[in-house]
């Protein structure tokens, strides 16, 4: 691998870029540390679970652009565009990602609303008199 992969990785209406490189392994989301982007531990994991599913977690650099929605979006997002970007790379990855569901788009989205209705699917209170 000569030059940085890249990838792009979607959930609900969060976008992300993200540039794979061979490196030591650290991983920034708009120009910080993905520990104090993404606060949550959880979230944390959620990002660097595609590189420990292939054991490569210090063999590359990250390098992640986020934008729209909220952060629970933009770390799955990132999850899905790093495991899109080692299969970039490599395709001896793919068995491994695709077995931890690492690969599939998440398509749920939020509902649109609807006339007569206070929301998607909540109503006005009813009266029959």
């Amino acid at each position: 691998m000569e030059k940085q992969k890249n990838a792009v990785g979607r959930r609900k209406e969060a976008i992300t870029r993200v540039f794979l490189s061979k490196g030591t392994g650290s991983i920034t989301v708009n120009d910080k540390d993905y520990k104090n982007y993404f606060s949550l531990v959880y979230l944390q994991n959620q990002v660097d679970r595609p590189l420990r599913t292939v054991e490569v977690a210090d063999k590359f650099d990250v390098k992640i652009t986020a934008t729209g929605g909220g952060v629970k979006g933009q770390a799955e997002a990132a999850m899905l565009g790093i495991a899109r970007a080692l299969v970039e790379v490599n395709a001896e990855f793919r068995p491994a990602l695709k077995a931890a569901g690492l690969l599939r788009r998440d398509p749920r989205s939020v509902e649109r609303k609807k006339f007569g209705h206070k929301k998607a699917r909540k109503s006005y209170q009813f009266s029959k008199r």
